[in-house]
């Protein structure tokens, strides 16, 4: 809902899309509307930015990073848009946070809800919808639908965002070094199905995404329970983190396990790699999240591909051998002191050294679950 910064309306950026749907010309959209927002309109962007003691220019930051649209001068603004202005500048004042930190939280904040708003409409909220009886439009029955969900779904949405919170607070502060705070080192894994486009020609429209939906809720239920993060879902791929290699390892034989016994999904691939990640808005970067990529495009079908430096972790952290050779001598030695042998839970099995593109050379290991090996 950003405009031109002199506030008339009249520049590029300012116009009011000719085209675009406009609420008040539906009568339900903007009882709808007036519902959802919990207020009426009553002040164009210049009236907003003003009341709320902030510029234009701040105020049409606020809004592009927050993903609303350009609408001039339109009176569509209400009070709960001005106190937003007014709680993001106060933050900017107070010095809690930098301009650009504010426009950060108002970036990542938008589009994490954008996105799961418009999951709401057309998967949830359509499906309430469905008139009940002949005869009954869908308008009739959306308005009490979404009176009745509004309350339960804004307490729910604080409450797991309250709980994410203090999960992500808590991984924070037991960093020593306040470096890695932004750059840390984790586990990376990228979950890929394979044959995905062969499949997209295939497939109907509806099978499709029912195949995905079925994917992502899979990885997601299986990263959340073993203690990784879901960073992201691309429809046939996943990215998740954790903050050791041995907890990234079972998230990934799981993984191809659980899906090898489903016979309506694809073969599953999947490429790991230990080291420094820098993290942003939710998301992960760096030559760490590219090795993974790498490894993931050419890791064997229902197989997990992990970088040398994710070995090495594992072998550090005493869950797999370095070597099936060294495995067998320390269960030798451990049978003649009378003591348990080392319960190794991985095993490793190194494969030809490839260059990568734009990597260099990289070592690849196959990785499997001990009992596999024999």
């Amino acid at each position: 809902m950003s405009v031109d910064d002199t506030g008339s309306g009249a520049g590029a950026e300012g116009r009011v899309d000719p085209d675009a749907p406009d609420p008040g010309d539906d009568p339900l959209a903007l009882r709808l509307e007036q519902l959802i927002l919990g207020a009426e309109r009553r002040y164009t962007p210049f009236q907003a930015a003003r009341s709320a003691g902030v510029s234009m220019e701040l105020a049409s930051r606020f809004w592009r990073a927050m993903g609303f649209a350009d609408i001039g001068q339109a009176k569509a603004l209400t009070e709960a848009d001005v106190l937003a202005l007014r709680r993001l500048a106060g933050l900017v004042e107070a010095g809690l946070l930098s301009e650009a930190m504010a426009v950060q939280v108002a970036r990542s904040t938008g589009q994490t809800t954008a996105r799961l708003a418009e999951w709401q409409i057309d998967s949830f909220l359509e499906g309430l919808t469905e008139p009940p009886e002949p005869g009954m439009t869908r308008t009739e029955v959306t308005y009490p639908i979404i009176e009745l969900l509004l309350p339960e779904l804004e307490e729910f949405l604080v409450y797991v965002w309250r709980r994410q919170l203090a999960a992500s607070a808590g991984r924070v502060v037991q960093n020593v070094d306040d470096a890695e705070m932004v750059d840390r080192r984790l586990a990376v894994a990228f979950a890929d199905l394979v044959g995905f486009t062969r499949l997209t020609r295939r497939m109907e429209e509806e099978e499709l995404g029912e195949l995905v939906e079925a994917f992502e809720t899979t990885a997601a239920d299986l990263v959340a329970a073993r203690g990784g993060r879901l960073i992201k879902t691309l429809g046939d791929e996943v990215l998740y983190v954790a903050d050791d290699a041995a907890t990234a390892a079972d998230i990934a034989l799981r993984l191809v396990e659980t899906l090898s016994h489903d016979e309506t999904m694809p073969e599953l691939r999947v490429g790991m790699a230990f080291g420094t990640v820098t993290t942003r808005m939710g998301d992960v970067f760096g030559t760490t999240v590219n090795l993974a990529s790498r490894l993931t495009s050419i890791a064997p079908r229902d197989a997990v591909l992990v970088d040398s430096a994710f070995a090495e972790e594992l072998v550090r952290t005493g869950v797999a051998p370095a070597s099936e050779a060294e495995a067998a001598e320390a269960a030798a030695a451990a049978e003649k002191e009378g003591e348990t042998p080392p319960d190794y839970r991985f095993a490793l099995q190194p494969m030809w050294q490839r260059s990568v593109r734009g990597l260099g050379m990289v070592e690849p290991w196959l990785l499997a679950r001990r009992d596999e090996t024999g």
